[in-house]
């Protein structure tokens, strides 16, 4: 129970920050007693916890974007309407996701949670992610955000099946290279991942129910409790340091933490 917890609260530290949640669950789970890959089961459901965090921080957007995109249907709203467009937009943007993330599950589950690929990851996107930040323009926002783009979010975001690359770092990072603003991206990140990410827990509790893992389900449920609670907090640091700071101490924390991983490969602290 208490190594769970110490997962939950490093899924709920990690999920938002361009740093990779899955890589750092991956890594930690080497270093508590069992010594064991908490397993991508046990990361998409505790994803379901700091993603009720996005839905509680974002509520109010969440009501106005599903209100208008059904009531776009009826004539109550015009189909021009930002947020009809919006989700839209979000269902669009999911796309990617669902079908590599069906057409790969099993290369999920298993090759790519090779701790060489996760430092791999962690490096070349800690890196492209610091030349988005830096040669972007920042000048879009979301009302001008097309259909195109959103498809281009959704690419990016799909990358982050492969543990290392991050769900928030792979989109913001795309968004980021289309011109939009910092706050922008990660906002459109944020509402962008809550569709894939319940999609993903509930497949994997329905699909690890009765099966034997490294956790419980009690257990993955209390360490699902925790990252919800740290994930809220974490959101309402992200948001305000964004908008007037760069994504640089990320980015050196990806490529230090990338090169760590692989010395201790290369000396046999740990086993990929």
């Amino acid at each position: 129970m208490i190594e769970a917890l110490i997962l939950g609260l490093v899924q709920g530290l990690t999920e938002f920050l361009p740093i990779s949640s899955s890589a750092h669950l991956r890594i930690v789970g080497e270093f508590l007693p069992n010594a064991a890959d908490p397993g991508a089961a046990f990361t998409a459901i505790t994803q379901l916890g700091t993603e009720t965090a996005v839905v509680v921080f974002f509520w109010r957007d969440i009501v106005r974007i599903v209100s208008h995109w059904f009531g776009s249907f009826t004539g109550r709203v015009p189909r021009n309407d930002p947020d009809a467009r919006m989700g839209w937009l979000i269902i669009i943007g999911s796309v990617p996701i669902v079908v590599l993330g069906l057409l790969f599950q099993d290369e999920i589950e298993t090759t790519f949670r090779s701790l060489w690929i996760v430092a791999t990851m962690l490096i070349v996107f800690g890196v492209i992610l610091g030349l988005a930040d830096w040669s972007g323009r920042k000048v879009r926002t979301l009302d001008r955000l097309t259909y195109g783009h959103g498809l281009l979010f959704g690419i990016g975001q799909a990358l982050a099946l492969v543990p290392g690359v991050s769900r928030s770092g792979g989109t913001i990072t795309v968004g980021l290279f289309l011109g939009y603003e910092r706050a922008a991206a990660a906002r459109y990140a944020f509402l962008l991942a809550i569709p894939a990410v319940f999609g993903s827990g509930l497949f994997q509790l329905v699909k690890s129910w009765g099966e034997p893992s490294v956790y419980s389900l009690v257990e993955t449920g209390a360490a699902t409790l925790v990252a919800f609670v740290v994930a809220i907090l974490v959101i309402a640091f992200f948001m305000r340091w964004i908008s007037k700071h760069s994504f640089l101490p990320f980015v050196i924390y990806r490529i230090l933490l990338g090169a760590a991983i692989m010395v201790m490969l290369a000396t046999g602290v740990i086993s990929a």
